[in-house]
């Protein structure tokens, strides 16, 4: 899989993949956003935002995006990195699919930064990976999620009861798929 030198340029962003040498710009984005991410993400102890662990994760997903596996972007808004979008858990064979999973800083909220990082990342998903299809799964009461995953065309696909651990509770799950267009 090739990745565009230069990153993935929309009107307002560049995404590009997760580095190790975005450890500092990624422990700030992380620092400024603990409080309002926390409830959508697994507990996180005090070493998860330490620098060096943030080093050492950046380098597994940055190998993960190199062998095809994950495809981990963080999304930059004039040089400052607002977001992250991670398509994971790559799938070949007859199934060709993968997760996708987002979090956008609380100042960059409403102004339709996810959607239009998320357009262009999937579209990339579809072109040069070659996948058919992308999941995504939300919190029942994450309604921003809800909105934005149905304006990109992912339809609901069921619910899954206790689907994962988020903020120390196992909790349930909207479940949503989006198909390459392509495809059919």
């Amino acid at each position: 899989m090739t990745f565009p030198a230069t990153g993935i340029h929309t009107d307002r962003l560049l995404l590009l993949p997760a580095h190790p040498s975005h450890a500092r710009a990624v422990q700030a984005y992380l620092l400024q956003n603990r409080d309002f991410l926390q409830p959508w993400e697994p507990s996180r102890d005090d070493a998860f935002f330490e620098l060096a662990a943030i080093t050492e994760r950046l380098e597994t997903l940055a190998d993960k995006t190199a062998s095809g596996e994950a495809l981990h972007l963080l999304i930059f808004s004039h040089g400052n990195i607002i977001g992250a979008c991670n398509f994971s858990n790559v799938v070949r064979g007859a199934f060709q699919a993968c997760h996708l999973g987002y979090a956008l800083s609380e100042s960059a909220q409403g102004q339709g930064l996810m959607q239009e990082a998320l357009t262009a990342a999937i579209a990339h998903v579809f072109d040069a990976m070659q996948l058919h299809r992308i999941m995504a799964n939300y919190r029942p009461e994450n309604q921003r999620s809800a909105r934005l995953l149905a304006r990109l065309g992912f339809e609901r696909e069921g619910e899954a009861r206790a689907y994962l651990k988020i903020n120390g509770v196992w909790a349930d799950h909207v479940l949503t798929g989006l198909v390459n267009p392509a495809d059919y």
